[in-house]
C-alpha cells in the first residue's frame, strides 16, 4: 500500500491542496491538486488530476455559513475517498515564518503551535492562516501527523552580517533581524538547477522569485547567503500590493504628519502599495503590461529597476555571479519583465536571446553569454511533500 502525503497551503480566503503518493523510498508523485476558494463568501471546491483534468467540483451559496474547518473536512473526505490503493499518512503545511528557532521542518504539537502563534506579528497576513488549518485538521483528523515546513528555514545559512540590523543589541537578541522568505521555492530551485546545470549550481547564483509576492536570493553552492526579504515579508522588491524596501522615516512621517495609526499603516504597506499603488490600475503584471496608462508603465519600470539593483547587490554579497534564475508566476511567464531586467544587466555579462526569452525556454541567454540565465518553474508543494515524507519516515523508524 502506498503512502499518501497531503500538502496544504492556506490563505485568508482559500485552501490549496496537493496529494502526493509514494512507493517505498520512491519520489513523491503528484496524484491530484485543487483548492477551496471563496471561503466566508461563496465557497467553491475543485479537485483536478495531475494533468489538470477536473475530478470533482462543488459550489456552496453565500449563506451556507461554512468556515475553514467545515471546508477542510470536505477536502479531507474527498481526498480519503480518492486514495485508491493508498492511505493518508501525514499532512505537510507551508508556514511562512519559523523565526530563529525553526531551521528545519518540524512535527507539529501544541508546543510548536504556541511558538508559531508568537510569530504572527512578523507575518500578519500569512501566519494566522497557515496555523488555522493545522488546528482544524487536528480536529477533523486527530492522530494524523502534521509537519510544518517553513519559508524562512532555507535562509538559516545566511551569515550573521547578512541578518543583522544596525540596532541596539538588545533588540537583535530579541529576534529583530533579517529572516528571508520564499525559502521553499529557493530550495526547490537550488536542487533543480543542480540537475539542469550542476556546475552553475555549485557556483554563485541569484534566483529571482517574481510573483504577487516577490524576492531575490543569493545562493552560493546551494546555500542561501543573502535575501531581499528581511524581518517581515514586506521588504525588498515592490510586490503586487506591498511596498518593498522603504525608508523607515516614511513610517514616522505617516504617524506624525498624517495621523495614521499602526493598523492603517499596515494596510497601506501590505495591501495598497506596490504595483497597485504606483499604477493605480492593478496589482497584476499581465494587466499592467497590456495597459496604455503611463502609470502602469511606471510601475513596471520601477519593478524591473529594483530587480536590476538587487541583482548587483546580491552578486556583490557573494563576490561574483555565475548564473541567474527566474521563477514564480511573473518570472516564469513574463518575457517583457525578463527582457527589461536582462537588458539592463549587460554589464554583468548577460546577453539575452530574444527568441528563447519569448518562448519561455529553459535557457534564455545566447550561447556566448558570460552569465547564463535560466527560467525554471518552481514547485513549493513538491518540496513540502518531500520534507513531510522524510519527517514521517523518521517517526515510522522510531516507532519500529
Amino acid at each position: 500500500m502506498r503512502d499518501g502525503i497531503l500538502v496544504i497551503n492556506a490563505g485568508s480566503s482559500s485552501i490549496k491542496f496537493s496529494l502526493y503518493l509514494s512507493n517505498g523510498d520512491g519520489k513523491p508523485s503528484l496524484q491530484s491538486k485543487g483548492q477551496v476558494e471563496g471561503i466566508n463568501v461563496a465557497p467553491h471546491f475543485i479537485a483536478q488530476a495531475a494533468d489538470g483534468a477536473v475530478l470533482a467540483e462543488q459550489h456552496w451559496p453565500a449563506d451556507s455559513n461554512l468556515h475553514h474547518e467545515d471546508l477542510l473536512k470536505h477536502l479531507i473526505d474527498w481526498v480519503e475517498d480518492n486514495l485508491d490503493d493508498a492511505r493518508l499518512v501525514a499532512a505537510g503545511h507551508r508556514v511562512v515564518h519559523g523565526g530563529a528557532r525553526y531551521s528545519q521542518p518540524v512535527l507539529v504539537d501544541e508546543l510548536v503551535l504556541n511558538g508559531l502563534e508568537k510569530l504572527i506579528p512578523l507575518a500578519p497576513l500569512h501566519q494566522p492562516h497557515n496555523i488555522a488549518p493545522i488546528r482544524a485538521l487536528a480536529k477533523v483528523h486527530p492522530g494524523l501527523p502534521q509537519v510544518a515546513c517553513f519559508d524562512t528555514a532555507f535562509h538559516a545559512t545566511n551569515p550573521k552580517v547578512a541578518t543583522t540590523f544596525a540596532l541596539p543589541r538588545e533588540l537583535t537578541d530579541e529576534g529583530v533581524r533579517r529572516y528571508g522568505f520564499h525559502g521553499l521555492s529557493y530550495e526547490f530551485i537550488a536542487r533543480r538547477l543542480g540537475e539542469i546545470a550542476p556546475k552553475i549550481a555549485a557556483g554563485k547564483v541569484v534566483v529571482c522569485h517574481l510573483g504577487s509576492g516577490a524576492s531575490m536570493c543569493a545562493i552560493d553552492n546551494g546555500r542561501s547567503v543573502a535575501s531581499t526579504l528581511g524581518f517581515t515579508a514586506v521588504d525588498g522588491l515592490p510586490m503586487g500590493t506591498r511596498t518593498g524596501n522603504l525608508d523607515p522615516g516614511v513610517i514616522l512621517y505617516l504617524l506624525d504628519e498624517k495621523g495614521m495609526n499602526s493598523k492603517q499603516i499596515e494596510n497601506l504597506l501590505y495591501k495598497q502599495s506596490g504595483l497597485l499603488g504606483v499604477s493605480g490600475v492593478s496589482n497584476d503584471m499581465r494587466v499592467l503590461l497590456e495597459s496604455s496608462d503611463p502609470h502602469a508603465a511606471e510601475a513596471v519600470d520601477l519593478f524591473c529597476y529594483r530587480i536590476r539593483r538587487e541583482l548587483g547587490s546580491l552578486a556583490a554579497a557573494m563576490g561574483g555571479l555565475d548564473g541567474v534564475v527566474f521563477t514564480a508566476g511573473i518570472g516564469e511567464r513574463s518575457a517583457p519583465v525578463r527582457r527589461m531586467v536582462c537588458d539592463g544587466a549587460g554589464w554583468l555579462g548577460i546577453s539575452l536571446d530574444g527568441a528563447a526569452n519569448l518562448a519561455n525556454a529553459q535557457t534564455i541567454t545566447q550561447a556566448d553569454s558570460g552569465i547564463p540565465v535560466f527560467v525554471i518553474p518552481t514547485d513549493e508543494e513538491m518540496m513540502i511533500a518531500k520534507h513531510t515524507r522524510n519527517v514521517f519516515k523518521q517517526i515510522r523508524q522510531a516507532a519500529q
